[in-house]
């Protein structure tokens, strides 16, 4: 019988899609995924692949831990999925927000999948320690690390980072995410540049590009949210505010292959980026460990302040349309490793691994 496999998501950021094309790239591999929504239930497009491939979505109704004023309401989260978990006879529990694997009371294996977190988005962002209102996040999502079986980052530098942050024995495994690409149309480049993201989060540094695009002759379009959950908000006075895109939408900006640009100074992954790499389009990218592992020798790098390196490297790609393509080219082929496929054989070896009885026993006697 296929092991049954609980995977944990939101509908409002990049863990849905991660999450979503996981599950059904898990299915053909004799798993049995549900994926099971807190926070705001998913739009009924955001549903759509996901009930076409069979696979189970379970609205809970619990809440976001970073949607949260205190621990509280975490904790009695986690126990609640625990109970789901035990009432609905799940294998595994594959935890896209660890704080919920606090409680450590599932009483079957649980992966919990670093995909960011305040404290070290903190550090990036302020360059200051967490202020005490928000160390609860901080706390539990140590506990939920130390209470879970396997720990994974999506890159092997944010693993690091997770390591050092939270004094982990050793350090997260490192599963590079995967996205399928979307469907982009072929044709001729247009002179433009691109961005994608959570406009309004500090650490994308909208505003340094927002000065990068009033020196450019070309028009910089900027996808994604100007204003966030918390009341963040932007001004964008250069770039060309494009609201958030569907898929089909943005599909078709990318089908302009654009040169496309991300000056963040945080990023545990950064699946925009993948999206566009994918579509072929050339990547000018902060120079941060997470982009050189993913993307060295198929990306051209500026450091992530330079403003003035951010417009010259534009202009370069600009001026010289071969390099252009070529980098392009050689962005797409990179981006063919970053799949749901890819991540879903990695995940279910280490499914597998948590799910064999004599590795469990193993496990205990080492302990």
């Amino acid at each position: 019988m296929a092991a049954r496999i609980l995977i944990t998501a939101d509908a409002v950021g990049g863990v849905w899609q991660y999450a979503t094309d996981l599950a059904c790239a898990l299915a053909p591999l004799g798993f049995a995924p549900t994926v099971a929504v807190l926070g705001p239930e998913p739009s009924a497009a955001q549903r759509a692949p996901v009930e076409a491939a069979g696979i189970p979505i379970l609205d809970t109704g619990l809440p976001l831990d970073w949607l949260c004023d205190g621990p509280v309401p975490v904790r009695e989260a986690g126990e609640a999925l625990a109970a789901l978990v035990r009432e609905q006879g799940f294998d595994l529990v594959h935890c896209n927000m660890p704080t919920l694997a606090a409680s450590g009371a599932f009483g079957v294996p649980l992966v919990a999948v670093a995909h960011g977190c305040l404290a070290t988005w903190w550090d990036a962002a302020r360059g200051t320690p967490l202020p005490p209102e928000f160390r609860w996040q901080r706390t539990l999502t140590e506990q939920g690390f130390r209470a879970a079986d396997r720990v994974v980052a999506p890159t092997a530098a944010f693993a690091a980072v997770i390591q050092r942050s939270y004094g982990l024995a050793e350090p997260p495994l490192a599963v590079h995410n995967g996205r399928r690409p979307l469907c982009v149309g072929e044709g001729e480049p247009v002179d433009s540049v691109f961005t994608a993201g959570r406009l309004w989060d500090q650490v994308k540094q909208t505003r340094l590009l927002d000065r990068v695009a009033a020196r450019l002759p070309v028009p910089f379009h900027a996808a994604g949210p100007l204003v966030g959950p918390h009341g963040e908000q932007i001004a964008a006075n250069h770039l060309h505010p494009l609201g958030v895109l569907n898929e089909t939408e943005l599909a078709g900006w990318l089908a302009q292959r654009p040169i496309f640009v991300s000056a963040a100074r945080f990023e545990p992954f950064g699946l925009a980026v993948l999206e566009a790499a994918a579509a072929g389009c050339p990547l000018v990218l902060a120079d941060l460990p997470t982009f050189r592992e993913l993307w060295e020798g198929a990306a051209t790098f500026v450091a992530p302040h330079d403003q003035d390196g951010f417009v010259a490297a534009i202009e370069t790609l600009r001026a010289d349309p071969a390099r252009r393509i070529a980098l392009g080219e050689a962005a797409q082929v990179r981006a063919a490793r970053y799949t749901p496929a890819a991540v879903a054989r990695d995940m279910a070896a280490l499914y597998r691994e948590l799910l064999d009885p004599a590795a469990t026993l193993t496990r205990s006697a080492a302990a």
